[in-house]
């Protein structure tokens, strides 16, 4: 990897996470066709289009982050096309927009640092605000779901994508305080969590596992991934690269497992169907054999940057899903 300085540039307040590492992943060259499929602050996009003269698509389903995009098309004319929409969408997206087959996609899973920070969209425990969630700002929040679901299903999805090991002891405790007063906001919720689990040796907050629980299943993340990188496989060329960053298991496990399948032994690519008559290949080849972390001058800058992993591929010519 190159020696480059941990440098988020002066136009970016939100630092984006791993930009060096996944510059030199996506290796963006004259004439690429790059896709940024969680604009986010833009941060990516940004750095993208200023390592090389490609012209990039971004996609963003938050409709303040589709504003922010808008604002770039004017410094980037003719380079810079701003989708909004789910990055899981991205097979249907980028054919609707006039997109070619792309030579990179960047993917960064997860809550944006722009999202956090704005107690409105109730997405953090730290400040008081409606307890929402909704990175679309559309649909069912996480107030909607957590008043009207059946316990056991509170409980399946804290434990499932939280990994919160008192997930019932939580759902019961969120049955038995909604009873009174249905939840509206963020410290309702942290107040009802904290009640029944203790704070970890670590210092995390007990309510931290719970709110990334709601946060994945209000937003259906794992599934947007899921359905993103199957798509990333038809859409990329013979030679494209595909850069996921995740910052919790759940993600990176699913990342690694579709790498994994994807690139290795075909005996192994479980997604191949049983007694299906083609052979399955690989098609797909890795970047690097582990996930890619932040170095320590990041680490130092970005505490955010501790919890995120990198992992990259890059596209054969054998056609999506591996059958020759």
């Amino acid at each position: 990897m190159r020696n480059l300085p941990f440098d988020p540039g002066p136009d970016n307040p939100h630092k984006p996470v791993l930009l060096r590492e996944v510059l030199d992943a996506l290796q963006p060259t004259d004439g690429d066709i790059m896709v940024d499929g969680t604009f986010g602050a833009g941060g990516y996009s940004r750095a993208i289009l200023d390592a090389a003269p490609c012209v990039l698509y971004a996609i963003d389903r938050d409709p303040s982050a589709v504003a922010t995009g808008k604002t770039m098309a004017a410094q980037y004319p003719g380079r810079f096309h701003m989708i909004q929409g789910c990055f899981g969408d991205i097979g249907q997206l980028l054919p609707a927009n006039d997109a070619p087959k792309v030579d990179g996609i960047v993917l960064d899973i997860g809550v944006s640092s722009m999202q956090l920070d704005q107690a409105e969209r109730g997405f953090s425990f730290r400040e008081d605000g409606p307890l929402d969630m909704r990175m679309s700002m559309s649909g069912p929040t996480a107030a909607d779901f957590i008043n009207t679901a059946a316990e056991e299903d509170i409980a399946n999805v804290i434990y499932r994508y939280g990994e919160e090991r008192a997930s019932r002891k939580v759902a019961h405790k969120i049955i038995e305080m909604r009873q009174e007063t249905p939840f509206a906001t963020t410290s309702q919720l942290a107040r009802a969590v904290r009640s029944v689990v203790r704070k970890s040796k670590d210092g995390i907050d007990p309510a931290t596992r719970t709110f990334q629980a709601l946060r994945i299943h209000v937003n259906d993340e794992l599934g947007e991934l899921d359905r993103a990188l199957l798509a990333a496989e038809t859409l990329l060329k013979p030679g494209g690269r595909l850069v996921v960053v995740t910052f919790h298991s759940l993600e990176d496990r699913q990342v690694k497992t579709f790498f994994k399948e994807r690139s290795g032994d075909p005996s192994k690519m479980s997604r191949r169907l049983p007694g299906e008559p083609e052979i399955a290949v690989p098609t797909f080849g890795l970047v690097h054999r582990k996930a890619v972390t932040a170095q320590k001058d990041e680490l130092r800058a970005n505490p955010r940057s501790r919890s995120a992993k990198l992992r990259a591929a890059i596209r054969n010519d054998v056609p999506a899903g591996g059958k020759s």
